[in-house]
């Protein structure tokens, strides 16, 4: 059996942890058999390579000749005192060391080159910010030999082919699959243990490319589609999906299972998992998805499969949006003209703004929907512009935005079509003084999302949260 396991930067954020993640690998390949392992920068609080890597090209950028030398310095002293705590002096460690330093060396380098044109490129970014994860392979790689087991340090620029899309690039899955298939089963099938970089990629032309936020879980979950993988593993350092975030409810549990369907309704709204382009490939093939705790490994954490055990009217979990503000386009002369809600949502398009919600009331007088509040009075300008004739005929009344409020959401299966439900969630809302501004549900029958006021969201999430823990 093949398992697909990734770690995060806390995971290999020093010497110690990983210790503890060689000795995870070890555990899973004595279970599994064949198991490759993805790793992200190091990155343990309040230091994160990924972040220093990125620091050193923007001061370049604005012309400071002083910080990326001293970020160098500070990532060769991450880098070398975890080779110290790993590896002994008649082994690999001078390698390794030698290897690191070629890495920090370009970094400076390529710094320096951005300061000298003042220009720095989406290229260049992915350039220097996926430089993290090729130092940590090599070093976690050379560690698994230490111990005695086969271990190849492997950049995934190797691996997964991607357009050219600097910064958000986008696989290319049926060339990926060959050259995972190529360069890693001969590698499994000689009871080696590949260390792959997360986060990166390459063009046709072998020029780096990182794949967006959620970019190393993204990898994992690209390679184990490749290798038709039995499971993917996703180490992080909490217990799985939680029912709410425990910021705000303290009794938040972990989620035993969840379909991948309640999973990209949680990502959507807020919730901290896995982002919903991750889940693709394995929904694709049919692939498990686990969110285990590094740091507690023997939990189960939470599977996210295809579809997980059905019971209908189950809420599974509660999250929430905050920063949010509601666009309202209102006026008596929108009713049966056609087009208006085209239109309006045609304008904020061409503003680049997301639309988080849309609810319209059934007399057609007004259209409300949901944008960050950082981009609501921008959204409100663009649409006065759009509608200056309506609003000067009083066919719209008017267009405002209502900020400082919420989305909350309440995710489970089945529960949009379960009688009761929502009474249940409006019931424990109104006894607790929670206003609902608004409602939307979808057509998934997964979720109900509702608005409130942004003083709200706390006690709305604890209530909604009460229902499910009560259960």
């Amino acid at each position: 059996m093949t398992l697909v396991m990734k770690f995060g930067g806390t995971s290999v954020g020093s010497a110690a942890a990983m210790r503890e993640t060689a000795d995870l690998i070890l555990q899973a390949r004595d279970t599994w058999g064949d198991v490759a392992v993805i790793i992200s920068a190091m990155g343990s609080k309040p230091v994160k390579v990924t972040d220093l890597l990125l620091e050193g090209a923007h001061s370049a950028f604005t012309g400071d000749r002083d910080t990326f030398p001293r970020l160098a310095r500070l990532l060769r002293d991450i880098h070398y005192e975890a080779i110290d705590g790993l590896l002994s002096p008649e082994g690999e460690r001078q390698i390794i060391l030698a290897e690191i330093e070629r890495f920090i060396d370009r970094f400076v380098s390529l710094c320096g080159a951005v300061g000298v044109l003042g220009e720095l490129t989406p290229r260049a970014l992915d350039t220097i910010s996926g430089m993290g994860e090729q130092m940590s392979v090599r070093i976690l790689a050379a560690y698994l030999r230490e111990l005695g087991y086969e271990s190849e340090a492997i950049d995934a620029t190797e691996l997964i082919l991607t357009d050219a899309n600097f910064q958000n690039a986008a696989p290319q899955i049926a060339s990926t699959r060959k050259r995972v298939q190529a360069r890693l089963l001969p590698l499994l099938e000689a009871d080696a243990i590949p260390v792959i970089t997360g986060f990166i990629g390459a063009t046709a032309d072998g020029v780096t490319t990182t794949l967006g936020r959620g970019g190393s879980d993204f990898s994992a979950a690209i390679l184990g589609q490749a290798l038709d993988a039995d499971e993917v593993w996703i180490w992080t350092d909490v217990d799985g999906v939680m029912s709410a975030d425990p910021r705000l409810v303290p009794g938040a549990i972990s989620i035993p299972t969840l379909s991948f369907r309640e999973v990209s309704e949680l990502a959507y709204y807020g919730a901290k998992v896995i982002h919903a382009k991750t889940m693709r490939p394995c929904v694709e093939g049919g692939i498990p998805l686990r969110i285990k705790n590094t740091f507690n490994p023997t939990h189960p954490g939470t599977v996210i499969e295809e579809d997980s055990p059905q019971q209908n009217g189950t809420l599974k979990a509660v999250t929430a949006i905050n920063g949010v503000s509601m666009i309202n386009v209102e006026g008596k002369g929108m009713i049966g003209v056609p087009g208006i809600a085209a239109r309006t949502f045609g304008a904020v398009a061409r503003l680049d703004v997301s639309v988080l919600l849309i609810t319209q009331a059934s007399s057609e007088q007004s259209i409300c929907f949901i944008v960050p509040e950082s981009a609501a009075a921008a959204v409100v300008a663009g649409l006065e512009a759009a509608f200056a004739e309506e609003l000067g005929r009083h066919d719209i009344e008017r267009i405002w935005s209502r900020d400082k409020i919420a989305i909350v959401t309440i995710v489970g299966s089945g529960i949009q079509t379960t009688y009761g439900i929502a009474g249940r969630i409006f019931s424990a809302l109104g006894e607790n003084q929670v206003n609902v501004i608004a409602i939307a549900q979808g057509s998934t029958e997964f979720g109900i999302s509702i608005v409130v006021a942004g003083d709200d969201v706390g006690r709305a999430v604890e209530h909604v949260h009460n229902l499910i823990v009560a259960r």
